[in-house]
């Protein structure tokens, strides 16, 4: 059964989830990345956005600005959210955010951001940015514009917008970082094998 997920986002709605799991999302999606997340927690500038119990898009989409001033989503790729990992867990705490997309994992701070304020990361799959952009009904809001395309605020009303890969879950538990303990812990075992046949290179 596909599951879909609605904001405003409940923390009952999250409770479920566990990392590994596919979740889709309808109803609004924010686009905010580095400089976005530097003006909230060095700056000290409130979000023009309200993204309690949201979404947000670790994002630099193309956008076009219509003739009558309206915008249509051209392409919306993720981008690597680890840029954000120093911000993540204090943006997660001051906003209430609920769920995090972006490309590739988090680290620490923002899983145990993530178990104290009952939020989730999503990774979106890489290389169909033109394919989620299909997913936006309208964007109906452009803030801080002043940023440039890629780090404008742009809030979007989506569909079952996905698929979203859950890393990060409530419990805290972090699907990237586990693969990589059981990644070290066969590799040992590996590289003895591909010395044994290889030794011999000088």
């Amino acid at each position: 059964m596909k599951k879909i997920l609605t904001t405003p986002i409940s923390d009952e709605a999250l409770a479920d989830l566990n990392v590994g799991d596919i979740v889709y999302l309808t109803g609004h999606l924010v686009t905010c990345r580095d400089v976005a997340h530097r003006r909230l927690i060095e700056l000290k500038q409130k979000l023009p956005v309200d993204i309690k119990n949201g979404a947000i898009f670790h994002a630099g989409p193309i956008v076009r600005e219509k003739e009558d001033g309206s915008y249509e989503m051209v392409s919306i790729g993720p981008t690597t959210s680890m840029r954000m990992e120093k911000f993540e867990r204090q943006f997660i705490e001051e906003t209430g955010v609920k769920l995090i997309i972006g490309k590739g994992g988090m680290g620490e701070e923002t899983a145990q951001g993530c178990l104290e304020n009952k939020a989730v990361h999503a990774v979106f799959p890489g290389g169909c940015a033109v394919v989620a952009a299909t997913k936006v009904e309208e964007i109906e809001q452009a803030e801080w514009k002043d940023l440039g395309m890629p780090e404008t605020l742009w809030v979007s009303r989506v569909r079952e917008f996905g698929p979203l890969i859950i890393s990060i879950d409530t419990k805290g538990r972090n699907i990237f970082e586990e693969n990589k303990k059981t990644f070290n812990e066969r590799k040992g075992n590996i590289l003895k094998k591909i010395h044994e046949q290889v030794k011999f290179i000088k």
